[in-house]
């Protein structure tokens, strides 16, 4: 789940980035709240990199997709971004989940494969 979810939030972190320059633009905005707002999200996609396995490191991540949604009322296009991003969240989160459980279920089959084999007496 690890990767997956730090390569959503990687992409985020360059999305945020990508759209700080854009709202810029916008005359009601002053650059150091743009870079301030941005920075701090920013700076959570990375910090979340490491957290995302740790108890409530996913809901700060949902947190964070509901922030990228809202971010459309100072650039519209983040509205649909942040939807994908989301989607792409859901779907970190769903499948990491899956391929740990099944990394977990092979680790456990090896394991106790391996204990039976050596258990067994070498014929001589």
């Amino acid at each position: 789940m690890r990767t997956l979810c730090s390569s959503t939030l990687i992409g985020e972190f360059f999305l945020i980035g990508f759209a700080a320059l854009v709202a810029m633009k916008d005359p009601d905005l002053s650059t150091t709240t743009v870079w301030t707002v941005s920075g701090v999200a920013m700076l959570l996609c990375l910090l979340l990199c490491g957290m995302v396995t740790r108890p409530g490191g996913v809901a700060l991540g949902w947190a964070l997709q509901i922030a990228l949604v809202a971010s459309g009322f100072f650039v519209p296009l983040m509205f649909f971004m942040g939807v994908v991003f989301a989607a792409l969240w859901w779907a970190s989160v769903h499948f990491g989940r899956k391929v740990d459980e099944a990394k977990a279920r092979f680790a456990a089959q090896a394991a106790a494969s391996s204990g039976a084999d050596s258990s067994t007496p070498d014929a001589v």
